[in-house]
Parts: structure tokens; sequence; C-alpha cells
């Protein structure tokens, strides 16, 4: 079986160890791309923590983007030699989320300690998140992969295959936010920011940002924050409504911090909704009091990777990115070399990276 280089888990809360491990060709329905990047997102770094559990050994990674090498006997809509986003999104088609438009929560479940991956002397490998991206190739099913075009830059292309289709899909999607709404968005990392220019580019009238960090703060006006609230601050959603006027139309939790659960609702108007985005460790709990909910009129709303249909999505965000109304290359921080890639990871922990790719 051949060979690649991939980062593997090997304990929780360790350092990952770039070794060879053995992947196999595409079957049926699979595709094999060898990857350029593939950046990382929070989500790598809490399952490779142990905060929600999972299966070792593994290859995390699922934000990636490269060329198709080779395809299963099965597939249709991509060729070898094609420019290709992969993502998570692995869906059947037929069950009744995919077939109601939504496959970011399809039934058919994926177990990758029995995917594609093995140890070099042929042991279980797990293939988290049904992707393994912090590898030099991947083998995925055709549906998690998007064409895109010949000419963009794969580092770029690599973040639209999480952070941004979460955050602004957030926004479009789950939120179905209207122009001249207005907006909180509760962490100014790199969901974060997707959020804030989801709502941009949807036509909300404020958009306030919500962070500990000032830095992060002034970054998320450039991706279209009108105000700016430090979370350290005491009561800071009072600072939030000073600059709506009211109450926000739609509040997005963008941090996995059972905290910012527990005040989100402080944020909203009546008939306003809080959109859950981050996700705590397995265990964590937030509190409220539903009365409140129930005589305003407000909602909580979960959002699994934006609620994306990424045949759909992909594309139309790649068309804002080229007539400059998506911002993806101002989103990445620092490039590393997959040697570089516990590096890449302790800067992502610091919470002033937007994302680190690793290229290939």
């Amino acid at each position: 079986m051949p060979q690649i280089k991939a980062a593997v888990c090997h304990e929780f809360g360790k350092p990952l160890v770039v070794e060879n491990v053995e992947l196999r060709a595409p079957i049926g329905g699979e595709v094999e791309v060898t990857l350029a990047a593939c950046a990382i997102c929070h989500s790598d770094i809490t399952y490779a923590s142990g905060a929600w559990g999972g299966s070792l050994p593994a290859v995390y990674g699922h934000e990636a983007a490269g060329h198709v090498t080779a395809v299963g006997d099965g597939v249709h809509g991509v060729k070898v030699g094609d420019p290709v986003v992969v993502t998570l999104i692995r869906s059947c088609g037929t069950c009744a989320p995919c077939s109601s438009g939504k496959p970011t929560i399809c039934d058919t479940s994926y177990d990758g300690d029995h995917g594609p991956l093995k140890t070099v002397d042929g042991g279980k490998l797990h293939q988290a998140m049904a992707t393994g991206g912090f590898a030099e190739k991947v083998v995925v099913d055709h549906s998690q992969v998007v064409r895109i075009p010949e000419n963009m830059d794969l580092a770029a292309a690599s973040l639209l295959a999480c952070g941004v289709i979460t955050g602004v899909g957030a926004v479009v999607n789950a939120a179905q936010l209207r122009a001249g709404q207005d907006v909180v968005v509760i962490g100014a990392g790199g969901v974060g920011l997707n959020a804030i220019q989801g709502a941009r580019i949807a036509g909300a009238r404020r958009i306030v940002a919500i962070d500990m960090s000032e830095e992060k703060l002034e970054i998320a006006k450039d991706f279209g924050a009108t105000d700016t609230v430090l979370g350290t601050q005491e009561n800071p959603w009072r600072a939030a409504k000073e600059a709506l006027g009211r109450g926000a139309d739609a509040v997005f939790v963008t941090v996995g911090a059972a905290g910012a659960y527990n005040d989100a609702p402080r944020y909203i108007a009546k008939g306003g909704k809080v959109v859950m985005v981050g996700m705590p460790p397995s265990g964590a709990m937030s509190q409220y009091e539903p009365g409140n909910f129930a005589a305003a009129g407000q909602s909580l709303i979960g959002s699994k990777m934006g609620d994306a249909v990424i045949k759909r999505d992909i594309p139309w965000m790649i068309d804002l990115y080229g007539q400059g109304r998506l911002k993806l290359d101002e989103l990445i921080s620092e490039k590393y070399s997959l040697d570089q890639i516990n590096e890449a990871i302790e800067s992502t922990k610091t919470g002033t990276a937007k994302r680190n790719v690793i290229v290939f």
C-alpha cells in the first residue's frame, strides 16, 4: 500500500508526530486528493486535546484544498487534475436530512477507524472527521469535494472548507439574516470574523463584535464590524445594546465556551435569536430561564458548519471572493510546513492567529 507523510496524534494533549502512514487507493465513490494546503481549525485542537473524546491514533485536519490525483469507479462531477476544496461534510444524499437540504447533519454515520488510513505496520489509524487532512494526501467521499477555479490560490481556498462556510453560513443559512437587521458576534476568531463579514454581505445595519482581545477587535473592524465591545468589561451586553440602540436581531456565539452561551441571551431583542456555532467541550453546561424566551418570542438555533450545502454555497463564496467582497487572503496569519505543525498549533492556541495554514 502506498505511503505518505501525516501528522499523527498518538496521545491526547501531546504533540503530533509526523511519520509515514499507509493510504489505500480510492474505491467506489471515493476521490484521492493530493493536498496543497490544510488550515488549522480549533476543532482539530479540541479533538487532539481529548475534550471531545475520539479514537486514537488519529490524523486530524479537515480544512483542505488540493488536486484530484485518482478517482474510484463510482465518481462523477470531478476528474483527475481538478483543483478542489476538501470538506468534512460527507453526505449520503438520500437520508431525511440530506433529502431536505441539510447535508451537514446527514444520518449516515462514518467509521473513521475503518477508513483508507493504516499505520505502516497495517494497524488501525483513525481518519478524523472523515478527512485526515494533516497529511500529504487524503481519500474522501466524492460528496466532500467541490471543484474550484484553476487560478485560485489553494491556501485561500482551503479556508472555504470550514471556517468560512461555518461563519458566513450561520448568518445567511441558519439565521436567514435580512438586510437592515442588527447583529452581535461573540468571538472575533476565525469563525467569528467570517460571521462578521457574512453579516456585512447580508446587509446588516450594525454589527457589534465582542472579544476579550483589543487586537482582535481591531481586526474585526476590517471585516465589517461597525462597533466593538471588550468582553472583559462589566456587563458588555449593555455596551452592545447602547451601540445598537436596542437588542440584536441575531447573536452569533462563535466560541466554544459555555460562559459565552450563558450571556448570549442578554444581547438579543424581542423576537431575536441566539445562533449556536462554537462547540464547548463535552459535558460543559449552560443555563437559561426558558420563560424569558417564551415571553419575548426568542429562540436558540444550532448551526453546524453553517448549514452549508457545499456545492451551492462554496461556488458563490468564490464568486464573492473574486469580486473582492469576501476576504480570504486576509484571514491567513501564517503558513507552515507539515514538519512545523506543532508550532502552528501552539500559535493557534494563543488566540492571536486568524488562521494558520499548513502548505505542502
